[in-house]
């Protein structure tokens, strides 16, 4: 959990739930892994508004109970889409605004070329890292070729 950029509290008590046959209630996950009730409440509401977790119930009892999402698929996509694609996305967009600043100045000197052609290896990079994190994050196929065509430019 740390390494998709959860933070610790989040990652035990999501593996505490993953590995539970059955639903837990907040008092029990602090218990058992020793944290506070605050912690414990704020971890898990970060946990449900990712989606790695869902609130359940018993029949007869009115405090809440939480379990793990289980589909890791699923998980992964949502944080591909909702964090790691917005981030490429506004690596697009800087790169963007350096390339119309260059544009906007008179000189066209051998300095600002290489600038440009150093730009446009960034912004071919963000353009596929955009595919192919939108290709991962609606289930389509991902085509590697593209990747391997960078790396060889980028070697130049």
């Amino acid at each position: 959990m740390e390494f998709w950029g959860f933070k610790r509290p989040m990652g035990r008590i999501w593996t505490l739930l993953y590995l539970s046959p059955q639903p837990i209630g907040a008092a029990e996950i602090g218990e058992e892994l020793r944290m506070s009730a605050g912690a414990v409440s704020m971890a898990l509401s970060e946990l449900v508004k990712w989606g790695a977790v869902r609130k359940t119930w018993r029949p007869g009892e009115r405090r809440d109970y939480y379990e793990a999402e289980t589909g890791i698929g699923r998980l992964v996509q949502r944080v591909l889409r909702e964090r790691e694609l917005v981030l490429v996305q506004k690596f697009g967009e800087a790169l963007d605004a350096a390339e119309n600043t260059l544009s906007a100045q008179a000189s066209a000197d051998e300095a600002t070329t290489f600038k440009r052609a150093r730009l446009k290896q960034l912004a071919d990079l963000a353009k596929l890292g955009e595919s192919l994190l939108g290709a991962l994050v609606s289930g389509e196929a991902v085509d590697p070729a593209p990747l391997l065509g960078l790396s060889r430019s980028v070697n130049r």
